[in-house]
């Protein structure tokens, strides 16, 4: 039953899917990832790859759940575009098994208004929407209590919602939505919390426009995720080579000038 909930999501996908992780072609790795910033650091890493006889086949998704669901079915090989507490979540969720490979980068999450320059100029019961994850409404929470605007009932609960809240003395409302729609609320509402893949994608500088972001120790990193059964693989091995090499560490803090950040 919960396989098949998987499936749902399918309409948003954005690049079609080849079936089976079990190609002809030995060499083939397939990876799920979303567009921005992943999927374009994959396309850097994709020629390195070819080099040591490994066809990198990149396929882009929109949401969270699928680029999970299709690794776990071993209908692709591996996936690029999570934090750790939001794979601990999906796997408790959804009781899969998936497992962190390497880390590769950290995006600092941010706040984000069309309406305020300043987060002090934020009004008595502005509505704020942010994602509707555990891990990254937990985040966004976070954020907020750690600058004051909010207190929680466990300043470290890294799966907070809104709920946990012990303190709100702007009245905020709070909105959770699906991460990928947060950067489209921007004009209606006073404050989004939006992941960083989502930020860039919609044309936003997290580190211009963001009113409040994460700093750059942030523990939230992004990581290669797979399955127990092929995270040894020797294409998978050369894959991690590739994605930490200091080639992709240059390409990654000459491209988002400090909107993402190699863990490496």
């Amino acid at each position: 039953m919960k396989k098949l909930m998987f499936f749902l999501a399918g309409a948003l996908l954005l690049a079609g899917c080849s079936s089976g992780s079990g190609n002809a072609d030995k060499q083939t790795l397939t990876i799920a990832a979303t567009a921005v910033p992943h999927a374009e650091i994959l396309k850097e890493v994709k020629p390195i790859l070819a080099k040591e006889g490994v066809n990198l086949d990149i396929k882009i998704f929109a949401d969270y759940v699928q680029p999970n669901a299709q690794v776990a079915e071993k209908d692709i090989d591996l996936n690029y575009f999570q934090t750790k507490p939001f794979l601990d979540t999906f796997n408790r969720e959804h009781n899969t098994h998936l497992v962190t490979i390497v880390g590769v980068h950290i995006e600092p999450f941010g706040a984000y208004s069309r309406k305020y320059k300043s987060i002090d100029q934020l009004p008595g019961g502005a509505t704020v929407t942010l994602p509707n994850d555990p891990a990254n409404e937990g985040r966004a929470l976070l954020l907020l209590a750690r600058n004051g605007i909010i207190t929680l009932k466990d300043p470290n609960n890294e799966l907070a919602t809104p709920k946990d809240i012990t303190v709100n003395p702007k009245n905020l409302v709070f909105k959770p939505l699906e991460a990928a729609m947060l950067p489209r609320t921007l004009d209606e509402v006073d404050l989004a919390l939006i992941n960083t893949n989502y930020a860039l994608a919609a044309g936003l500088n997290p580190q211009k426009d963001a009113l409040l972001i994460e700093s750059k120790d942030s523990p939230y990193v992004n990581y290669l995720v797979g399955r127990p059964d092929n995270q040894n693989d020797p294409r998978v091995h050369k894959l991690v080579q590739a994605l930490t090499s200091p080639q992709i560490k240059a390409f990654i803090e000459q491209k988002y000038h400090g909107a993402v950040l190699p863990a490496f």
